[in-house]
């Protein structure tokens, strides 16, 4: 017996117990789909952190009071032990680092908007310096940003997002509007281009204003985020390593003391998440590998049934000259085929949970193309793996007890 001959016997044997082969495959089904739905968000979740969350720029890098920290301890005692950010340290590390071609600072509050009648909550407030522009871009959709003398002054002008627009000024032009924060009437001067959600958080609810200007409103007492862009994007390293030291020195930190501020890069911010959403998929591998046995198993038991109703089969092809290997081959040709159809379903319903995900939910899902090979090759091993059994049970029959079989 050859292969397309043992493949078609498979097929005819699946087919003729149509309903019986589904139920057994839907732990290997709900398995396949399970992890490459998992793997299609995480993938989908990492392209975006690398496109739009940590989109730093070329040699550019930031300064900040805390580290991205995940543990609450650590939270709690860098807190305690790291001094606030000033614009002083800002300056002095414009000032001292000749390699440093541009620094700026920001600093976040959060306030409570009103229009008329209508209301933002928790918008976020950020006070920048016009140094920025150099640094970080802004994509401006309507109007301008805000400029270097207003920076200076302190004029009471902001710079919005897309949600505000939406919320307080449905249908009307904003540019030269009022709006007021902390009952301090600001002129908008510009609009952002629409940024979206992520995990279901707006990106576009905010507003820029001028540092000085947010010193007034909301108090000096707040640490800043320091952003920095190395003249040379390939020395970076040596920038930060400059920083480091003019920071060092300014927060009298001995030789042996720990930083007590911290730097992000675009390559940290994609570690960091890559690591996060590598352990999220060790987990849910672990938890979905566990479907998979138990897919593998039920194949195996239907196969051991299957091997008992063929029995008399079994033995008429080995009256006619059918060797040991022939009914090995027959047996695990199906077992394999079973499970790799039930990758297939897998696959197909992974797919359309993907797009699915991508079009109505926050999650940027992103269907990995890398799916349907290892899936098949995964589902090829189980069936190996489980059939092996069945079909060597079969080739040991013997021929002639299996005749009498009725």
């Amino acid at each position: 017996m050859n292969w397309l001959e043992a493949t078609r016997l498979a097929i005819e044997s699946i087919w003729a117990n149509r309903l019986r082969s589904f139920l057994t495959l839907l732990g290997v089904i709900i398995g396949i789909a399970s992890i490459i739905s998992t793997a299609a968000v995480i993938q989908g979740l990492n392209v975006y952190v690398s496109e739009k969350l940590s989109n730093l720029g070329t040699g550019v890098f930031t300064v900040q009071r805390l580290d991205l920290i995940t543990n609450r301890q650590e939270f709690l005692e860098a807190i305690r032990k790291n001094r606030k950010l000033l614009p002083s340290d800002a300056r002095a590390i414009g000032e001292r680092c000749p390699t440093a071609a541009a620094v700026a600072w920001e600093v976040h509050a959060t306030a409570d908007l009103k229009r008329g009648q209508e209301e933002i909550r928790d918008c976020d407030i950020g006070g920048i310096t016009a140094a920025i522009l150099e640094i970080e871009p802004y994509d401006v959709e309507d109007g301008r940003f805000l400029a270097d003398h207003e920076d200076q002054s302190g004029a009471a002008v902001a710079f919005v997002g897309h949600d505000v627009v939406e919320r307080l000024f449905p249908g009307i032009d904003p540019i030269d509007k009022e709006i007021r924060i902390k009952g301090l009437a600001l002129r908008v001067v510009g609009v952002a281009k629409k940024k979206g959600s992520f995990l279901g958080f707006s990106q576009d609810n905010f507003i820029k204003i001028p540092f000085i200007l947010h010193r007034k409103m909301f108090g000096s007492q707040r640490s800043i985020n320091i952003s920095v862009q190395a003249a040379d994007s390939s020395r970076m390293e040596e920038a930060m390593d400059d920083v480091r030291s003019v920071l060092r020195a300014r927060h009298h930190l001995d030789p042996g003391d720990k930083d007590d501020f911290a730097f992000t890069t675009a390559e940290g911010i994609n570690n960091l998440w890559r690591s996060l959403t590598a352990t999220i998929f060790s987990i849910a591998l672990f938890v979905v590998g566990i479907s998979l046995v138990v897919g593998g198993i039920v194949i195996m038991n239907i196969m051991l049934v299957s091997v008992v109703e063929r029995t008399r089969e079994i033995g008429v092809r080995k009256a006619v000259g059918a060797r040991q290997r022939d009914i090995v081959m027959q047996f695990l040709i199906e077992s394999v085929l079973l499970s790799c159809l039930g990758g297939l379903i897998g696959i197909l319903i992974a797919l359309g949970a993907s797009q699915l995900l991508a079009a109505y939910t926050p999650l940027p899902a992103q269907f990995p193309s890398w799916a349907p090979p290892v899936a098949f090759l995964i589902c090829a091993g189980i069936g190996v793996f489980f059939g092996i059994h069945p079909a060597r049970r079969a080739s040991r029959l013997d021929p002639i007890e299996a005749l009498r079989t009725e």
